[in-house]
């Protein structure tokens, strides 16, 4: 079985490829892809770049050209839901497209002649990912659920209100995993995703992202694919 890992920032793929004894880079589509073992299991590592169309084109490479059996997302997201705060983890069992509106030919959120406007992910893999968060993160709180995804960084108090009234089951938000779940629907492949929360969307959300990234992301995102690759 080949696993793809795929991450949205240069330091969480760094943190992943840090653990791979034998990557070698090759390329495609302008991206880099790091082909090898983790734990002796076969993995795909790679940098999607930020953003829908960035994260589908990713997931369309990876499946076609790499033939991998299953992709795996881990990074960061801003909270949405109340208790979903800075430091926690969000692990996703859904993903909608909160920027999406074809209303009124199309309801808004559903993703026009899909008849759908979530994507769930993989039950099983969801599951397996849980797994590892708790046992590469104890204590850390965890939360399932929606993760509502768009081309936009949400960064104002007043965005993060209008999405939780309008999504009130949301957790979280950022700007890839839709994309990656409905070109992997697309495609039949399982999906699952993992997100620290890095702040709560809203006035402070830009304040130290970056540091964010660097010092607990990345190192939350190499523990997770450890803990779950080890697991077999």
């Amino acid at each position: 079985m080949r696993t793809a890992i795929v991450s949205a920032m240069h330091e969480e793929l760094s943190a992943v490829l840090d653990l791979m004894p034998d990557e070698q880079r090759q390329e495609a589509a302008g991206r880099e892809f790091w082909v090898g073992h983790l734990h002796g299991q076969d993995v795909v590592a790679v940098l999607s770049r930020i953003g829908k169309v960035a994260a589908a084109t990713t997931a369309a490479v990876l499946i076609e050209r790499f033939r991998v059996d299953r992709i795996v997302f881990t990074g960061v997201a801003g909270g949405l839901a109340p208790g979903v705060n800075r430091g926690d983890v969000v692990v996703a069992e859904a993903f909608l497209q909160h920027d999406l509106d074809a209303s009124p030919i199309f309801p808004k959120y559903e993703v026009p002649l899909y008849g759908l406007e979530r994507f769930a992910t993989d039950a099983r893999l969801t599951a397996e990912l849980e797994a590892a968060v708790r046992r590469a993160l104890p204590g850390t709180r965890l939360h399932r659920g929606l993760v509502a995804s768009g081309d936009r960084f949400v960064s104002t108090t007043a965005e993060s209100l209008a999405l939780q009234a309008a999504l009130p089951d949301a957790l979280a938000v950022e700007m890839e995993g839709a994309a990656i779940a409905q070109a992997c629907h697309d495609f039949r492949v399982p999906f699952a995703a993992v997100r620290t929360v890095s702040d709560r969307a809203d006035d402070e959300a830009h304040g130290d992202f970056v540091s964010f990234i660097r010092e607990v992301a990345s190192r939350h995102s190499a523990a997770i694919v450890e803990a779950l690759l080890s697991a077999g």
